[in-house]
């Protein structure tokens, strides 16, 4: 394949912090790349040298002279007092049928290309953006955290668009979900170089799992050679015979050098401290109305959940998602109806909005140590302060000098610690590197206290959903299924807006409604190919997934040492991800096998 950008020993500083150190990388045209690290790794920095927004220190940056480069704005390039139309035309330079034909693959069509921008959610701000993205006819794009704020039904049409696009494009993304879906190779950025790997993100930690293993291996090998030179040398080297012998030993010593291990991106590790739990309700609401003076989000909302319940409140942008945990947290006041709380129950919230509000001259260890709870001990604070990277002296950095991001995870640290037994988090994964959101779903999901949440991260909302509260046209009800049917209903609902079908109820004849039998069997075979390519990808999922489980099952029989309780955790996170792909993939087939006995 023809390459398209290569990044040549590049070096990058920011001050004193090294960011980017002789990294070398090429990018192929129809390469398809997901980008990995930690938080200030490197990532984001990379996707604007190659932009042209920032310039690096060192090394060179080769870009073909048939590429057509894109990327997603970080900022908005629009006013909102204009139409999405309007802004198009004008950003875009391209008559008005050609920014509509576009703008279709992402749902924008009829009113909402007259509405003004100023006038639309986040989701449908971000499909402009998008739109605008694809208008200078590229074949190679650049989206940096793309997913963050996106609901999930433009999550979903911009993964099908990936899915099918014929050029190439590097994303950096905390969301192993859509990283999986979307992306055929992965490079990780890490200590100032890359690390790029022919395959998926999974298959990519699993190896880097699989040769820190040999790693070790090697090195105790090492260690045992060395001690064994050293032990002759001790015996021998005073005696005048064995002084040569010995004098070879040292050298045979020096020579041999262990592997240097860096820390895995698996290894951060948080932990809440644990609530009393009651078997009880948690939340009671009767006739809820939400919403604000001028203006009702939804009514009628009645509903209980339980203590101990897990809950992803999901639905569209400007649906009303945050209106309800604000709500039910008393940040907003109720329009009508009434909730309540169970007996004696500490809540705590965190919203994006939050962290505007600490005070500057605080340090990042006396807010922690002030709002965690009494019996929270100081190296707990500051384990947790450590796991969302506030890590020896950073703890005495002032608030004031913080920026937005890590002002929100000392908020997020604080709640954490607060030791209360609900928790409210609007959208926590945001300002989280890849490993870190990780590691705080493992955490959320052993939290016994009740857990109230939105996020768009597939991968931390599957982890973590035990409930699931649907917040859509001006409704809020319990989804009766599981995390994954919820993504399914609404693929389902896109395909067939997308394909300009009206979704159907079961009592509804096709044939009445003037479909012809032509187009009925198109809409069968489009969906009995939909099908197998969701059975064909399940089996890929658990085929991974039993990789790894089976490795650790291994592990654990033939070296009982391997056993710790990060991956005894992931050992039954795997287990249990096994059996839902298992029961997705048995529901697939069922439904296909219908679809085959309908055409007979």
């Amino acid at each position: 394949m023809k390459i398209l950008i290569q990044l040549v020993n590049i070096k990058k500083n920011y001050g004193a912090n090294t960011i980017l150190d002789n990294a070398t990388v090429s990018f192929a045209e129809n390469q398809k790349v997901g980008i990995i690290g930690r938080n200030g790794a490197g990532k984001s920095t990379m996707c604007k040298i190659i932009t042209g927004h920032e310039e690096e220190d060192g090394g060179t940056v080769v870009k073909h002279e048939d590429l057509r480069l894109s990327y997603l704005e970080q900022h908005d390039p629009y006013r909102l007092d204009e139409t999405v139309i309007e802004f198009l035309m004008r950003y875009c330079e391209k008559e008005e049928w050609e920014c509509g034909k576009i703008a279709n693959k992402f749902q924008l069509k009829n009113e909402i290309l007259n509405a003004t921008i100023g006038s639309l959610a986040g989701g449908f701000r971000t499909r402009v953006k998008l739109t605008a993205m694809l208008l200078r006819e590229p074949n190679f794009l650049i989206l940096d955290e793309p997913t963050n704020y996106l609901d999930l039904k433009t999550l979903i049409l911009l993964e099908e668009f990936l899915q099918n696009y014929r050029g190439g494009f590097i994303i950096v993304s905390h969301d192993r979900e859509f990283l999986k879906k979307t992306c055929d190779d992965t490079l990780e950025i890490e200590n100032g170089e890359c690390t790029m790997y022919p395959g998926s993100v999974e298959e990519y930690l699993i190896f880097k799992e699989e040769q820190k293993v040999q790693a070790i291996s090697y090195n105790k090998n090492v260690e045992a050679k060395q001690k064994q030179l050293q032990d002759f040398v001790n015996r021998f080297r005073a005696k005048a015979s064995k002084a040569k012998q010995a004098q070879s030993k040292m050298k045979q010593i020096e020579k041999l050098k262990k592997i240097e291990i860096d820390h895995p991106l698996s290894n951060v590790q948080i932990k809440i401290p644990q609530v009393d739990v009651k078997k009880s309700f948690a939340l009671h609401c009767t006739d809820l109305e939400i919403g604000y003076p001028e203006n009702l989000v939804a009514n009628n909302i009645s509903l209980e959940i339980a203590q101990g319940s897990h809950v992803a409140v999901l639905g569209d942008n400007g649906q009303g998602k945050t209106t309800f945990l604000r709500t039910i947290a008393d940040d907003l006041e109720k329009k009508g109806g009434e909730f309540r709380w169970g007996y004696d129950l500490k809540i705590a919230y965190y919203a994006q909005h939050v962290f505007a509000t600490l005070d500057g001259n605080s340090t990042v260890y006396n807010y922690l140590y002030k709002v965690a709870a009494q019996s929270v001990v100081k190296q707990e604070i500051l384990n947790l302060a450590g796991s969302f990277l506030f890590r020896g002296s950073d703890v005495d950095k002032k608030i004031s000098v913080l920026s937005g991001g890590e002002r929100a995870r000392v908020c997020l640290a604080g709640i954490l610690l607060s030791k209360s037994q609900v928790i409210l988090l609007d959208e926590p994964t945001n300002h989280l590197d890849f490993e870190t959101v990780e590691a705080l779903g493992r955490a959320l999901k052993l939290f016994s206290g009740t857990l109230f949440f939105i996020s768009h991260d597939r991968t931390f909302v599957n982890m973590l959903a035990t409930e699931i509260i649907e917040v859509q046209n001006g409704a809020v009800r319990l989804y009766p299924g599981i995390y994954e049917d919820y993504v399914y209903h609404l693929e389902n609902i896109l395909r067939k807006e997308m394909s300009g079908k009206i979704v159907k109820t079961e009592e509804t004849d096709p044939k009445q409604k003037g479909i012809s039998d032509y187009h009925l069997r198109k809409e069968i075979e489009s969906e009995k190919k939909s099908k197998k390519r969701k059975i064909e990808k399940t089996l890929e999922r658990i085929a991974i997934y039993k990789k790894e489980y089976d490795e650790i099952h291994e592990d654990f029989i033939r070296r009982s040492e391997s056993w710790s309780f990060d991956r005894n955790a992931r050992y039954e996170v795997l287990a249990k991800k096994i059996e839902e792909e298992e029961i997705i993939w048995v529901t697939l087939t069922d439904e296909l096998d219908a679809k085959e006995n309908l055409k007979k």
